[in-house]
């Protein structure tokens, strides 16, 4: 409600001739502080104003910006600093690029630089698949410990990473297959069963001990050419190690029973299409250095 303004009895204060409920809006002026504050901020923004880039303009073709005395912007100053690094990056790189692998990990500065750099080209284009963190997932591998499918040593992960797994576009990608038996009518559902049974004894998990006597006989016939005779694996072929339960798509008898019945072709990318070579070397030396490779394996040299 709005009434005449008058002189509060108590304050001696003008009111707005404001009222709510019986309680009058006094007209007190505001704090000198405050209203100091007020004026400083406006004269702040006036200089602001010359000093950097603020009104649009339109300059006949498109709009554009008073430049402002100082003639720079913030993201100026960011494409500045973001060339600097990289011409910081290039000359590393270059080094990167005409050092051996064995040769990066003698060197501390350029170990360094290629596992900080590797770590970053790991979040922007492994860790969708792989994990933020390598831990990977079903059908990705954990890039944490040191079993290796295709091998773990930095020339091995160098050639996984560069060529791929089964990227056909790449005839140097790293190629084999799990055959689906059951899908292909190889073996029956029973036969698989067996199979799965005899898989499940290496790590002391079978249900069912007639099964693992007739399954042994199967898996030496069939499986034994890629996984082995003992189903360590070979590495040669990307076969994993049975043996360690250590699985890549799950190690349950419904998950075992899928795998050997429908079989697995998972893909991995062919990152030289996409990478230049000497962020291939760093992201194979990050990852070499989150498992280790196998204890005791040599290092060779890749150019």
């Amino acid at each position: 409600m709005t009434r005449p303004r008058e002189t509060d009895d108590v304050t001696g204060i003008e009111t707005t001739g404001h009222e709510w409920d019986g309680i009058k809006e006094l007209d007190n002026p505001l704090p000198r502080w405050w209203v100091n504050i007020f004026y400083a901020c406006i004269l702040g923004a006036i200089v602001f104003w010359v000093l950097y880039p603020s009104w649009p303009i339109w300059n006949g073709q498109e709009w554009t910006f008073v430049r402002g005395v100082i003639g720079t912007t913030p993201r100026d100053d960011v494409e500045k600093a973001l060339a600097r690094q990289a011409a910081q990056r290039a000359r590393w790189q270059e080094q990167i690029n005409k050092t051996p692998l064995a040769g990066i990990v003698k060197d501390p500065e350029l170990l360094e630089f290629a596992i900080a750099g590797g770590k970053a080209a790991f979040g922007d284009n492994c860790a969708p698949c792989h994990g933020t963190g390598a831990q990977g997932g079903p059908g990705f591998p954990n890039l944490n410990d040191d079993e290796w499918l295709w091998g773990g040593t930095l020339d091995d992960i160098h050639q996984t990473i560069t060529h791929g797994i089964r990227w056909e576009s790449d005839p140097e990608t790293r190629m084999s297959i799990m055959q689906g038996y059951l899908k292909d009518q190889i073996l029956s559902r029973e036969e698989v069963s067996d199979v799965v049974q005899y898989v499940l004894n290496f790590t002391g998990r079978a249900s069912d001990p007639q099964a693992v006597e007739r399954g042994a006989k199967t898996f030496a016939d069939i499986c034994s050419a890629c996984h082995g005779a003992d189903g360590k694996g070979n590495k040669y072929v990307g076969a994993p190690d049975l043996t360690n339960d250590i699985w890549l798509y799950g190690g349950d008898p419904e998950t075992i029973f899928e795998t050997v019945a429908n079989g697995r072709a998972g893909q991995m990318p062919a990152w030289i299409e996409r990478l230049d070579p000497a962020t291939i070397k760093e992201l194979a030396i990050y990852v070499h250095s989150l498992g280790g490779g196998l204890p005791g394996e040599e290092t060779a040299a890749a150019e």
